[in-house]
């Protein structure tokens, strides 16, 4: 009977390959979110510079703020892990280094859904109202929570409940 290790071996699934494969997934998922990022907040920092921005309410002024502030600290968070290996680069620590790396984007998704949010009940607000800004943006947020935070959230730990039943 072949044991854990030789299962591995035989089928290239050794800790190396799948700390690479990790690493890879993670520069991937950046490659997704960095982008969104980078357009929403180039359009936040012409946004003031438009002509129609003197019109909007003071509130909407400070949600805009707000606004702008998350998405300029969600874009530092999610280039942090590139800027961090590109200047201690070689890593000696890669197990490490993912993990930091993980927690910033993590960290930087919570600034990116207030950024989303904030955004939604802006240009609705503008566009249809107060009553159906507020909630477009509710409907925006349950979606976003439930989508990038409940359920990823719930699946690790039906993971983790699985992986304890097996031991």
């Amino acid at each position: 009977m072949a044991s854990d290790a030789d299962e591995r071996l035989a089928t290239g699934d050794n800790e190396g390959e799948r700390g690479d494969q990790d690493l890879g997934d993670l520069l991937q998922e950046l490659r997704v979110l960095l982008p969104g990022v980078q357009t929403l907040t180039a359009f936040l920092i012409i946004l003031p510079f438009q002509s129609g921005f003197a019109e909007i309410r003071q509130d909407e002024k400070w949600s805009y703020t707000v606004m702008f502030v998350c998405a300029i600290v969600s874009l530092v968070l999610f280039a942090a892990p590139a800027a961090y290996h590109r200047l201690v680069r070689p890593l000696r620590d890669r197990e490490q280094f993912k993990h930091d790396a993980t927690r910033l984007i993590v960290i930087g998704m919570i600034p990116l859904t207030l950024a989303l949010v904030l955004a939604v009940h802006l240009v609705v607000t503008r566009v249809a109202g107060t009553a159906v800004g507020l909630i477009v943006a509710a409907v925006v947020a349950v979606l976003i929570i439930g989508v990038w935070w409940v359920f990823p959230l719930l699946d690790r730990r039906r993971a983790v409940i699985s992986d304890r039943s097996r031991r």
